[in-house]
């Protein structure tokens, strides 16, 4: 459609130009028709290139506008100390405002009417807004995240059977970065409207194992063990204070569930690495790890 009004412009004008060319030739003879049909020609092509130039001056010095306001918007968030999400939010938004004025402006230096233009994006607007409603759900998605922060940049969430940490919060989409390094694009409608976990948003956390004894192991002495092992770490936090019980009898281990409290950024971390001194810390005590058994009783 923008091509169409262009074209529009640019007939009517060479129109214009053949009107009047025809009228001065009807009255004029011989070499004075050639001189004015150079002529015209040449105030036609002048006007033409006049148009182009004057487009290409307004599209050159709107790119540069757009990225002083970009840059003046982004330096103006940043002493207001304006949260990260929000800002790269408004970011997407303002860019995408300024380029639709910027193409407004460079179709108006090419002649055509600005007002003609837009009315015609407007009703261009409504069609492709039927068209994306997605898109727009994604939009309004957005704005309610920013509104209730469910999660903000730097966070740890998992959502849609993916999860990462938020890297931006776009106009449309929430950029997640997995734990091999991926990016992935989640549309901000279905997690303003779906189910959101975000690990970040408490101090602490809870670590939970369940390690498995042989029969026969001394229950009391499997306890004190993992004690010693938690005690060692000081990582694990007093308060609430680590919970161990005997938590199944299994086909052929005695399972033990211990569960810990830990600062959030320290999860991972003891989580393995009490693994590891667990496995390490049995051998060393003589407690012995199952593997699974079948006894078959045989008949007389």
């Amino acid at each position: 459609m923008l091509l169409l009004q262009v074209t529009q412009a640019v007939a009517d004008s060479l129109q214009v130009a053949a009107d009047n060319l025809d009228q001065a030739i009807a009255n004029a003879d011989g070499l004075d028709k050639l001189s004015l049909i150079t002529q015209q020609l040449l105030d036609a092509g002048v006007h033409a290139g006049a148009s182009i130039l004057k487009a290409i001056l307004v599209f050159i010095v709107g790119r540069f506008l757009v990225s002083m306001l970009n840059k003046l918007t982004a330096r103006m968030m940043d002493k207001r100390h304006v949260d990260i999400s929000i800002k790269t939010f408004v970011k997407s938004l303002v860019n995408i405002l300024l380029t639709v004025l910027l193409i407004i402006s460079v179709v108006g230096a090419l002649g055509v009417e600005t007002t003609s233009f837009a009315a015609l994006l407007a009703s261009a607007g409504v069609a492709i807004g039927m068209a994306l409603s997605g898109n727009l759900q994604n939009f309004a998605g957005g704005l309610v995240i920013l509104l209730f922060k469910p999660y903000k940049v730097g966070d740890w969430i998992e959502s849609q059977s993916f999860s990462g940490t938020v890297r931006e919060i776009q106009i449309f989409h929430t950029i997640l970065t997995t734990g091999d390094n991926k990016l992935v694009y989640v549309p901000n409608g279905s997690l303003s409207s779906g189910v959101v976990t975000n690990y970040n948003t408490q101090e602490t956390r809870r670590v939970e194992w369940v390690f498995g004894v042989d029969y026969g192991e001394d229950y009391d002495k499997v306890e004190r063990v993992i004690r010693e092992v938690l005690a060692a770490d000081s990582r694990v936090l007093n308060t609430p204070e680590p919970f161990i019980a005997l938590h199944a009898l299994d086909a052929s281990s005695v399972n033990v569930i211990v569960r810990v409290w830990v600062k959030t950024g320290d999860y991972w971390g003891v989580y393995f690495d009490t693994n590891k001194a667990i496995y390490n810390t049995f051998n060393e005590k003589g407690i012995n790890f199952p593997f699974p058994q079948l006894t078959v009783h045989q008949g007389n």
